[in-house]
């Protein structure tokens, strides 16, 4: 019951939040932000009480697809709230908001698609650590596509009501490599902790994640030693952090239907 007060409570303060959002960049594009970001607080933290209690249950862990999606859903828009403190990052409400209503109110509304694992502490880290990583990379890969966007204005010579919006592209840039960082990091940590913890990390059901965890490891590891050596940017810094969000989320989101939709 609780749950499903305070999920649905985030949800309609998701949706006040984007309706808000929406009309002040219609009316003014350098609107003060500060309603939005309180609005953004009380969403955020409702959120994240809903998501303790969707994953953590009786039983154990629940990590059926629609539970993970709330709580990386949540990660992201904490990381987008305490990054947007120093930086104009609310454009990215407009994705981030209708997207983590829905993952909430598919939640609260579908059952559980997966038996609840019991597990032990260092494999519930390696999981947390992995959702961590899966969660900055997609910050990274949403932020890639605003700065696509804003980078093709630019060149186009265009402004409309949502560039008006967003800081300079060599911030952007700047931000961007900064969650790439700090994603491949994580990414790291997930896939050292699973080669410690795990009896046989390349087991059948495993194989495909891990594979594809790999590739996406090497693709934005060059893209690093490529922005560090050749100084990239623009499209080909973007389309490189596209390639590897998209094996991550095959990797993922791809294992985890077939598992529980298709096999199952």
């Amino acid at each position: 019951m609780f749950t499903s007060i305070t999920g649905f409570a985030a949800v309609i303060l998701y949706l006040i939040g984007f309706s808000y959002l929406i009309i002040k960049l219609l009316k003014e594009p350098l609107f003060n932000t500060a309603m939005l970001k309180s609005l953004a607080a009380g969403a955020i933290t409702l959120h994240g009480l809903s998501t303790i209690q969707l994953l953590f249950v009786a039983d154990g862990l629940d990590l059926s697809l629609f539970r993970i999606f709330v709580l990386i859903a949540f990660v992201i828009n904490l990381v987008v709230f305490i990054s947007g403190r120093k930086k104009p990052l609310h454009s990215m409400y407009l994705l981030l908001f209708p997207i983590s209503a829905l993952s909430l109110i598919a939640a609260l509304e579908t059952p559980s698609t997966k038996p609840v694992a019991l597990m032990s502490v260092y494999i519930q880290g390696h999981i947390i650590i992995s959702i961590l990583a899966y969660s900055l990379l997609a910050v990274a890969a949403l932020h890639a596509l605003l700065t696509g966007y804003q980078n093709w204005q630019l060149k186009h010579k265009k402004q409309n009501f949502l560039m008006r919006t967003f800081p300079p592209l060599q911030t952007m840039e700047d931000f961007l490599f900064e969650l790439i960082l700090a994603g491949e990091v994580m990414l790291t940590l997930s896939l050292v902790s699973g080669f410690l913890y795990y009896d046989d990390l390349f087991d059948q059901k495993l194989l495909h994640k891990v594979t594809l965890s790999i590739v996406a490891w090497l693709v934005y590891a060059v893209l690093l030693w490529g922005r560090h050596s050749r100084g990239w940017r623009g499209i080909k810094a973007i389309s490189w952090s596209w390639v590897g969000f998209v094996a991550i989320l095959m990797g993922y989101v791809g294992s985890k239907i077939v598992l529980e939709f298709i096999l199952s």
